[in-house]
């Protein structure tokens, strides 16, 4: 079950973190995968652990907030595997600070790379999707787009914007057997909450009823099984991965 065999996948934002594991776990299940980051450094390193584990990659330099670089990086993947299976919108920014104070280039900033970014790369995806009548869309959102969360009006923003973008794609394409759905991570162990005080994760952990921070393989384990042909009835959903954080 979860076979990704013979199947291509681009993942956006893969140089770290959940797209970083998004990328190994269905390189891993048997996609030929394009890793799409600005970060072309460790994108060469994640190309080599994935060809050095039996997998094909294809490093792609992509800011997902220029959309030129957006439509460069999608016929790059298909000049190289010939046709695209599955989107993982994963790439996001955070511009933190409340919102009396929040400049207008720091919200222009997080909902040009987290929401529009994702708009526009699903339109490029869609240009191969529809022609093959199927395919895979999965966004990467967050359960603060649910809960709401202090000092994050922009990012709360962008990923609410995000379930929405699923919705109503999902409605659109799903007469050509495209499934468009949304992965709401909870806290989960990454990049952006190292820096945080281990006071400061404390008061998190105690919010999660499984009483621990998700880890990135955790959310990875979501994007397979949503990409795979066992969930193609779901659609325009989104799956929670947040140890009971939220429960909607």
């Amino acid at each position: 079950m979860f076979s990704l065999k013979d199947k291509v996948a681009l993942i956006t934002g893969a140089s770290q973190g959940i797209g970083r594991a998004t990328a190994l776990a269905l390189a891993a299940s048997g996609a030929k995968v394009a890793v799409a980051a600005r970060n072309t450094e460790k994108l060469a390193t994640l190309v080599a652990e994935i060809e050095a584990a039996g997998g094909q990659a294809l490093a792609v330099p992509m800011d997902v907030a220029d959309a030129a670089q957006i439509k460069t990086g999608f016929q790059q993947v298909l000049a190289k595997f010939g046709k695209l299976d599955i989107l993982v919108n994963n790439a996001a920014i955070t511009r933190d600070t409340l919102a009396l104070r929040m400049k207008l280039e720091d919200w222009d900033a997080v909902i040009r790379t987290n929401l529009t970014g994702a708009h526009l790369c699903i339109q490029q995806a869609l240009g191969a999707m529809l022609k093959q009548r199927s395919g895979r869309i999965i966004n990467i959102s967050s359960v603060v787009a649910q809960t709401g969360n202090a000092g994050q009006a922009n990012y709360v923003a962008s990923k609410a914007g995000l379930i929405g973008l699923t919705r109503a794609i999902a409605v659109e394409v799903a007469s050509r057997s495209i499934t468009v759905n949304a992965v709401a991570p909870g806290f989960v162990e990454s990049p952006m909450t190292d820096p945080l005080s281990q006071e400061i994760k404390d008061k998190m952990k105690a919010m999660i009823p499984l009483g621990r921070f998700g880890l990135d393989r955790d959310v990875a384990a979501a994007v397979v099984f949503l990409a795979s042909d066992e969930a193609g009835y779901i659609t325009g959903q989104v799956l929670d991965v947040n140890g009971g954080m939220y429960m909607g």
